[in-house]
This record gives structure tokens, sequence and C-alpha cells, in this order.
């Protein structure tokens, strides 16, 4: 297992100098902010990116992520262009040494909360979804952090739209299509594309997600039967859902080689369904970060992991989710019980 950081390029207040102190931490997770969602990298700013990571001593084999364009995921307008693009960026990501993308296939939204700001208990500030708020919220006036923000509110409303009339069937459709064309480019590059699960693992505002359990995750895979094509497993954005088992889903899914990236966080699940984000700490939420870290470990995990979302911690502002304290606290303490998981089995 390799550990490594959310790191948001030059602009992240969190630096690479702080993320190289952090104990265990092998690289950064990063991306190429700079460019429009379905335009090609200039191969400039990933030779940069990677010379700036590994200048620090720190490694960069993970993209997260390579955002997909909405016109893909509706198989609309400009699609095949877009999707050419995209098997671009990963050819020329590969020739820089990059070993796994990580992308979603969420429409329209990427990741889903209801505040950015909650304050806990103990005086920290963390993100929640509790669904009472979310049913509130105005869909097209909805941002947030690491969306695209280009849409006006009456293009918001169109997508919207356009994807209640497509439905789960004809995402799976699209998402096959897109699969079929990249798998092979990915396998050729021997790069592994890992998809993010829907976050929440739910429907909202009456748009369909499909990334969202063991059954969909088994559909998924056999879309294009290949070991490039495999799953980031999100504790946070699968474990905060009552009808699955994220422990379960890693000893199935690493025991079949298909896990290419965990991120591991930790959850607090309501009695309603809404969740708080916690600290990483198992007592602090509804996840056994142990029994998880082992269900990975067991299954002989190779590949790389990421403290997840954080707290915002000891006067800490910045990126919500991101800061620097509370995710370096939960990546010492994963390292921790995968240190002692590996030197009980030496006895």
């Amino acid at each position: 297992m390799k550990m490594t950081f959310r790191w948001y390029g030059e602009d992240d207040p969190v630096t690479l100098d702080k993320i190289r102190q952090i104990p265990g931490m092998t690289g950064v997770v990063t991306a190429v902010y700079s460019v429009p969602v379905g335009e090609v990298w200039p191969v400039e700013d990933i030779q940069k990116l990677k010379a700036d990571v590994q200048a620090k001593g720190l490694e960069m084999e993970v993209i997260e992520s390579v955002p997909v364009h909405e016109d893909v995921k509706l198989r609309r307008g400009d699609y095949q262009r877009y999707i050419d693009n995209y098997k671009e960026n990963i050819r020329r990501l590969a020739k820089e040494g990059v070993k796994c993308i990580c992308y979603n296939f969420m429409p329209v939204f990427d990741w889903t909360r209801s505040q950015l700001d909650y304050e806990l208990p103990d005086g920290s500030n963390a993100l929640v979804y509790y669904k009472d708020q979310v049913a509130k919220l105005d869909p097209t006036k909805l941002a947030l952090p690491g969306w695209d923000s280009s849409y006006t509110p009456e293009e918001m409303a169109g997508l919207i739209k356009d994807y209640q009339e497509l439905g789960e069937e004809g995402l799976w459709e699209n998402l096959k299509y897109f699969l079929e064309e990249i798998i092979p480019v990915a396998a050729e590059c021997d790069v592994n594309m890992a998809i993010h699960p829907d976050d929440p693992p739910w429907p909202i505002f009456g748009i369909p997600r499909i990334i969202t359990c063991e059954e969909n995750l088994d559909r998924f895979l056999k879309l294009v039967d290949d070991p490039h094509n495999g799953l980031t497993l999100c504790s946070g954005s699968l474990g905060c859902a009552k009808f699955n088992n994220y422990a379960a889903m890693v000893r199935k899914y690493a025991g079949m080689g298909r896990i290419h990236f965990a991120h591991v966080r930790n959850v607090k699940i309501m009695d309603d369904g809404s969740f708080e984000e916690s600290a990483h700490y198992s007592p602090c939420g509804s996840l056994d970060m142990v029994e998880i870290l082992k269900a990975y470990h067991d299954a002989g995990f190779k590949g790389y992991m990421r403290p997840d979302h954080g707290r915002m911690i000891w006067g800490e502002t910045g990126k919500p989710g991101y800061g620097l304290y509370d995710r370096a606290l939960g990546a010492v303490y994963l390292n921790g019980i995968w240190e002692t998981l590996e030197k009980l089995d030496q006895k």
C-alpha cells in the first residue's frame, strides 16, 4: 500500500513542503486544474506538475481527476471529440509515469453536502449531509468546491432535465460506450482507470446515480471486464449508506484486484440516513477503520490510499474538507494500523 495525499497545485495552501513532513507519505494525488473540462492537457503543464512534486521527494503516480465532460455522460453534442481528448490525456499522463487515473461519472453534481462548516461538539468544523437541508436546496444555484462553475442557473436547469429524461439505463449505456472507448487505451498504456462512486450513493434532485452499491459495482466491472477498468473505493461515499458494507466490498473487490485507489475516512451516520464527516479514528464515526484496513491488508492490497476529507481543526482555514491537520492525523492513524497488521503477520 502506498499512502498519498490530495494536493491542489501551487495555489493550495497545503504546500508540498508540509505534505512531505507527514510520516509515511509517498506521493501526492493531483491534477492540471487550469484546463477546461474535456480539453487536452498541455504536455508542458503535466511535466511541470511532475517536476514540482518530484523536487520535494514525492511521487506523482495518481491523477485525481481527469473530469468527464457532461456531453460524454449525456452522449450528445461534441461527445466523441471529448472522448478522443480523454484518450490523449491518458497517453500523455502515462508518458510522465502516471499509473492510476481517478474519475467519476456523476451527472451534473460531484460530491454533495448541505453544509461545509458545521461545528461539531468538539469545536471542529466538518462537512455534513442533512437530508432535510438538502431537500430545501435549489440545485440550479448550488455550488461546492471542485465543481464545474461555468454553468449558469438556466444551463444547470437544462442539464438536470436532460439527465432526468436520460434515466438510469441511459446513463449505464453511455458509461458503457465511454469505457469501451477508453479502456483499450488505458490497457495499452498500462494505466489503471479507477471510477469514484457517487457521493452520496443515491439519487439527488431527481437525477440518476448508478455507482452506488455492490450490485451496481458488479455491473460496472462487467461492462468492460479488463483489470485496467477498476475502482476508487471510497469509504466516505459508499460507507455513508446503511445498505453498503464497505469492509465486505473491500474484501471482494481487492481480492479481485479491481481496487486501484482507496479513499479512507470515517462518517457518522444519523438515524434518518443523514451523515456527518468525522475524524478518522473509529470511535468518532460509524465505520471500523481497523476492520477496513484489515480487509485491504488481508487481500494483499498494493494500490494507492489516501486519507479523504478531514475536519478543520486548531483554527485552520482553507478549502473545505482539505485542510492539512486532520488529514495528516488521518494518514498517520491509517499508517499506524497498517504497520500493526504488517508486524502481526511477521509473528
